[in-house]
C-alpha cells in the first residue's frame, strides 16, 4: 500500500492546522466505534483518518454533518468527590516544604528561602 503524506492531504484541505483538526476529530470517531471509510487493514486510527481524507472521504462538510457523540463531554457522575479524594490525598501525603491551605499547596517561602513575590 501506498505510503501516505501530508501533502496527498493538503491537496483536499486548505490549511494544515484544519488537516490536523480534521484528523484528530476523525480519529476520535473511529476509536468511538466509527466504520472505516477506506480499506486500511494493520494501519493506526491517525492513518486510516489521514487516508479517509487524502481519498475524499472525509471533508469538513462531511464531518459537521456527522453528529457529535458527547463523549469527550460527558459530565463525570461525582466529580466534586473525586476532587475532594484528591485533596485529602495530597493533605495526606505532603512533605513539611508545602503548607496546605484550602484552595491548593502553597510552598512556605521560610523553609525554601523565597518570599510570596519570588524573591530570594
Amino acid at each position: 500500500m501506498a505510503r501516505i503524506t501530508v501533502e496527498d492531504c493538503l491537496k483536499k484541505v486548505p490549511s494544515r492546522f484544519e488537516l490536523v483538526h480534521l484528523a484528530a476529530q476523525r480519529v476520535r470517531q473511529i476509536r468511538e466505534g466509527s466504520e472505516y471509510l477506506v480499506s486500511a487493514p494493520k494501519n493506526e486510527d491517525i492513518v486510516i483518518a489521514l487516508r479517509e481524507i487524502a481519498a475524499g472521504k472525509v471533508t469538513k462538510e462531511s464531518m459537521s454533518e456527522m453528529p457529535e457523540s458527547g463523549f469527550f463531554d460527558a459530565e463525570i457522575e461525582g466529580a466534586e468527590t473525586i476532587s475532594q479524594d484528591i485533596i485529602d490525598e495530597m493533605a495526606k501525603n505532603m512533605d513539611s516544604g508545602a503548607e496546605f491551605t484550602g484552595d491548593g499547596v502553597k510552598e512556605m517561602g521560610e523553609n525554601i528561602g523565597i518570599d510570596d513575590e519570588g524573591n530570594e
